[in-house]
């Protein structure tokens, strides 16, 4: 399921941090827990993907800073995409049952939530980051093993990228994957962020053609391709598909007082 949450904000121009990714797993998190804690709890404990992902944080309009931030205007949004129904219900009934949300010291409220169509057809399209893919591996160091974050022009990008695609499939249908996957890079552009204090990632936004099975592929557009997608790498779209609404969830229109 994908979902479009639309934010009205408190006040304009609202600041958004470039490292902003922490504070959108935390709000999560905190909507899961409130709706269903055993699932938050099962969430925190899972050592392997978490099967969920989400955008960067976006606005209507933006003016882009040479601080910290940059600053939006008229309303903010972000996606959020997971192939466990579970998981959806979870984060949406916790968005509505509180929609003040309070995010970077900025107050908003849950304006809408959106569930968007998902093409039928994933084989052969050009996909398009809403956040960036991480990928990592494990190298010999000085002292101990260190992370080493890829990039594109290794082949140890494509490996890893299939393997975890592979590892969420059986995650996702407990049966073993399809073979086949291929991806070829059309533009790739590194950015690195602060995931927490002390801890960065080099990720890399992409638009990229994927070719191999669609229920494969599915679990990448679903789930997120490459790592830490629940740190919010690695969420797509299909380029030049406009993510036209199924149906909406409602939102906290009527409660606009309560941040007031």
């Amino acid at each position: 399921m994908r979902l479009l949450i639309r934010l009205a904000p408190e006040r304009e121009p609202f600041r958004i941090p470039y490292n902003h990714l922490y504070y959108l797993q935390g709000l999560i998190y905190r909507r899961i827990q409130r709706a269903n804690p055993e699932l938050s709890l099962r969430l925190h404990n899972l050592k392997g993907p978490k099967l969920f992902t989400f955008s960067l944080f976006m606005a209507e309009k933006r003016e882009f800073t040479k601080e910290e931030h940059f600053f939006g205007y008229r309303r903010g949004f972000f996606y959020f995409s997971t192939p466990m129904p579970e998981i959806a219900e979870a984060f949406v009934s916790g968005l509505l049952q509180d929609p003040v949300v309070e995010l970077w010291g900025e107050r908003f409220i849950v304006e809408e939530v959106k569930v968007l169509r998902e093409p039928k057809r994933l084989n052969g399209k050009t996909f398009v980051t809403l956040s960036p893919i991480a990928v990592t591996t494990i190298k010999p160091g000085p002292i101990k093993p260190r992370h080493y974050d890829l990039s594109p022009t290794e082949p140890e990008f494509y490996e890893n990228i299939r393997e975890n695609l592979r590892e969420k499939y059986v995650m996702i249908h407990g049966t073993s994957p399809p073979d086949g996957f291929e991806m070829d890079v059309l533009k790739a552009k590194p950015k690195r962020f602060r995931v927490k204090s002390g801890i960065f990632q080099t990720a890399w936004h992409l638009v990229f053609k994927a070719y191999g099975d669609d229920e494969l592929l599915r679990v990448g557009y679903q789930a997120g391709f490459g790592e830490k997608n629940s740190l919010g790498f690695g969420m797509v779209k299909v380029d030049g598909r406009e993510m036209t609404a199924e149906r909406n969830l409602g939102g906290g229109v009527d409660n606009r007082k309560k941040i007031s």
